[in-house]
């Protein structure tokens, strides 16, 4: 029913920028909160960033003032622009989108998840 698709991992040295994207596709009837988290091996997955429909926004402490989430409503999209990485923001970033579908209006909106795209920092 709905399809998050990423892009824009990779490989990056240290102090280096990436900028990941997330777009949604399907029976969308709407799309409330969006998110980015992220995972290491042996670890939980963890908030990095989210924003609302109406743009505002919360971020982990660990990435304050280093990244920026953003969206684009008509292309049903979110962005988190990465700066000033460092070593320990290694991980699979995974999208996430509250999402109401055409078909469950009336059940409100339930969470999909983006197949992951791996971000590797280092020299």
């Amino acid at each position: 029913q709905v399809q998050l698709v990423e892009s824009g991992g990779g490989l990056v040295q240290p102090g280096g920028s990436l900028r990941l994207s997330c777009a949604a596709s399907g029976t969308i009837f709407s799309i409330h909160a969006m998110g980015w988290y992220r995972q290491v091996p042996g670890k939980q997955r963890e908030l990095v960033a989210a924003i609302t429909s109406g743009g505002s926004t919360n971020y982990a402490d660990s990435v304050k003032g280093r990244f920026t989430i953003s969206r684009d409503n008509a292309k049903n999209t979110v962005y988190l622009q990465m700066n000033s990485l460092k070593p320990e923001d290694t991980a699979v970033y995974y999208c996430n989108a509250e999402v109401t579908t055409v078909q469950a209006i009336f059940q409100g909106p339930y969470d999909y998840w983006g197949q992951g795209t791996q971000v590797t920092v280092s020299s």
